[in-house]
């Protein structure tokens, strides 16, 4: 292979790794919507973040990591705000479709990008994500509406992956990846008792037991494992622009998998929210580690 064909391999192979990882996210939620019938939402979220941090504990081994007073505090809050965000989008789910879902909840790091930048382009950003949440907030007028509630469960899991972005590059500067599997751990320690009061034994139905640990699969281990080797291997920007078409990703996967029509306008306001994500991403004056995503 000559230098300019492994050079195009080079950089389509953390682009494909990149791609699998949000397919597998979004697959994933719509795996664990199949169990809400069962264990409801807040039963999904406990068995996934429960088989996740097995998961990621036995990977990750973050025993090793070395924690003072402050960065605990990090952690602590980190893992909360990563349980919040599992626990909110799960409940959105149950009345919103996957791909609104996801653009609801993408205007968490967006924010975010854009408080960093606070550049004169920023509010043409701005603007596109306000026109794209105008478009997606109902109004109850039409059938294309969404439900209230879950368009504020979905808002509210933006406002937890803002601070789980925060809070997770605070507590990540000195123990790396192994924050990862604390946040996951803290994450169940803090959903867990909300999950057992709702579903009670049913946690325990064997035949749901397998599903939930390949939601954890799906939805935690394996992205989160592909975003990692991708971000090392692509400049941050680059990772933070191909990441936000996930919304897109979301409405795929809901309308292939749950059979959820979006109407035009709903495709529009998500198309709205992407462009303001990816033009916020190359706006960014410095090359910052984006989160990994973690719904």
């Amino acid at each position: 292979m000559n230098t300019p064909q492994r050079s195009l391999a080079a950089t389509l192979f953390p682009i494909g790794l990149l791609l699998i990882a949000m397919a597998s996210i979004q697959s994933g939620a719509s795996l664990a919507k199949s169990m809400f019938p069962i264990v409801g939402a807040q039963g999904t979220t406990t068995l996934r973040l429960i088989f996740a941090s097995i998961i990621m504990v036995l990977l990750l081994r973050p025993w090793r990591a070395r924690l003072d007073a402050n960065t605990l505090r990090s952690v602590i809050i980190y893992g909360m705000a990563l349980g919040g965000m599992n626990f909110l989008f799960y409940m959105s789910l149950r009345s919103v479709p996957l791909g609104i879902a996801v653009a609801l909840e993408f205007t968490g790091p967006l924010t975010v990008a854009l408080l960093a930048s606070r550049r004169a382009l920023d509010f043409v950003w701005i603007a596109l994500a306000v026109i794209g949440l105008l478009l997606l907030i109902p109004v109850g007028q039409t059938g294309g509406g969404i439900d209230p509630l879950g368009a504020g469960y979905a808002l509210g899991a933006g406002v937890c992956w803002a601070l789980y972005i925060l809070y997770g590059q605070r507590a990540g500067a000195e123990n790396g990846i192994q924050t990862a599997a604390l946040g996951v751990v803290i994450a169940a320690l803090f959903v867990a008792p909300i999950g057992i009061v709702h579903a009670g034994s049913a946690l325990l139905t064997p035949a749901l037991l397998p599903v939930a640990l390949a939601v954890a699969v799906l939805s935690t281990a394996l992205p989160y494992s592909l975003e990692m080797v991708a971000l090392t291997r692509m400049p941050a920007r680059t990772f933070g622009t191909l990441m936000s078409i996930e919304p897109a990703f979301g409405a795929l996967s809901g309308l292939l998998f749950l059979g959820e029509q979006l109407t035009l306008w709903q495709w529009l306001a998500i198309l709205a929210i992407i462009t303001a994500s990816v033009g916020a991403t190359l706006s960014m004056k410095r090359e910052s580690n984006p989160p990994v995503a973690a719904d």
